[in-house]
């Protein structure tokens, strides 16, 4: 970047230089030109004279290089340069130290042809290049350590956060090694006992145990293969209307089916309707639903309705609810507020990741506060609504 700066610098003063130095040869080119056009109208050769003597001279010089007319500045020297018609080149002179632009302009008087020399000092164009170099001698410096100072942050922050994301994976297939690893033991003890012991073990209750751990497992995966997809934004859910209501209501018959269930209180849902996919959005409402059934005392009460063009469901509990200081982390994977819990009946703590992520998909929000009426953990999804 220093290097940048330099060679960009150095480009700007260069052109500086240069824009600055043609418009003193135009000036020059001009007032010649005026002087020719006197001398060509058969006026003669006219007394020059220039506004500035210390800035500028005129010499009107005949082919041998006789000074015709000369301002009084350069009265009585000779010609300052040798210059053919349309040429331009650098003097110096008795009037300032600094050597002069000159250029020459052709023009005929009569026979004679005469070459009109107008010298101008460009010491504006050495005080506005060396102006602008002072000035980036002070500001490139500045320029680079503010450069340095955001390029250190910005990295800083992008190594952070790839270091967050590699502990992250780490933990996430940590995790679900271990997840996974559970039922395999389970399934393999079994299987052992059963090898050992053939005379004494139960086929059924080995299929039944060899079953609801297949199932485990199988749900387990499929949470990570949506998790995947979401780390790789690849969650794309089809948009068609879906009746969110009918979804909530046969959520609400599905757990009031359970025997040893919590009561399902659902009766204020109201209709409410969505752009989404309905297999994403059964999910969203399912594990929402578990979630409360599963840290519920007795009742679990599932709210929908559509207030200005939004939808809004809340399921709340009447559990203990969620502490505030872990109601940011509640939704990430993996995580269990009550690791003491059982994990087949606590989950594997990434039900609630998933509700995230599919309601992110859906552009709608989803978060955690306290039951009104109840006192546990009230969940409260927002998406956007369709007449």
């Amino acid at each position: 970047m220093a290097l940048a700066l330099v060679a960009g610098g150095t480009v700007l003063v260069l052109g500086l230089r240069a824009e600055l130095t043609n418009d003193v040869r135009d000036a020059a080119r001009a007032r010649a030109r005026e002087v020719a056009q006197v001398i060509e109208a058969g006026r003669g050769v006219p007394k020059v004279t220039v506004a500035d003597p210390d800035e500028e001279f005129l010499q009107v010089v005949d082919r041998r290089g006789t000074v015709v007319a000369a301002s009084s500045n350069v009265a009585g020297l000779p010609a300052l340069a040798r210059l053919r018609p349309g040429g331009s080149t650098e003097v110096d002179t008795p009037i300032d130290e600094d050597p002069f632009l000159v250029v020459a302009v052709g023009a005929r008087d009569g026979d004679r042809r005469l070459t009109v020399l107008d010298g101008r000092t460009p010491a504006g164009v050495a005080e506005a290049t060396s102006t602008v170099t002072r000035m980036l001698f002070i500001g490139l410096p500045v320029l680079l350590f503010l450069a340095a100072a955001a390029t250190w942050v910005a990295v800083g922050r992008t190594v952070r956060r790839v270091a967050q994301a590699e502990a992250a994976q780490r933990r996430f297939v940590s995790d679900a090694s271990h997840e996974l690893r559970s039922p395999v033991a389970t399934v393999r003890q079994h299987a052992e006992v059963a090898l050992a012991y053939p005379g004494r073990a139960d086929a059924g209750r080995l299929a039944g145990t060899v079953l609801d751990e297949a199932v485990r497992m199988q749900r387990l995966v499929d949470d990570l293969l949506i998790l995947a997809r979401a780390d790789e934004d690849v969650i794309r859910p089809r948009r068609r209307p879906v009746d969110l209501d009918d979804l909530v209501l046969e959520e609400a018959r599905r757990l009031q089916e359970r025997q040893d269930g919590p009561r399902v209180d659902s009766g204020g849902v109201s209709a409410g309707r969505v752009l989404g996919d309905e297999d994403a959005l059964c999910r969203v409402v399912r594990n929402l639903a578990e979630n409360a059934a599963r840290h519920a005392r007795s009742r679990v009460a599932l709210t929908l309705g559509t207030t200005g063009g939004v939808v809004r469901l809340d399921v709340d509990d009447d559990g203990p609810g969620v502490p505030e200081g872990e109601r940011a982390r509640i939704f990430e994977r993996f995580v269990r507020l009550d690791e003491a819990r059982a994990r087949g009946q606590g989950g594997a703590g990434l039900g609630l990741a998933i509700v995230a992520e599919l309601v992110a998909a859906h552009g709608g929000t989803v978060r955690v506060g306290t039951a009104p009426g109840l006192g546990g953990a009230r969940f409260t999804v927002t998406l956007a609504g369709v007449p």
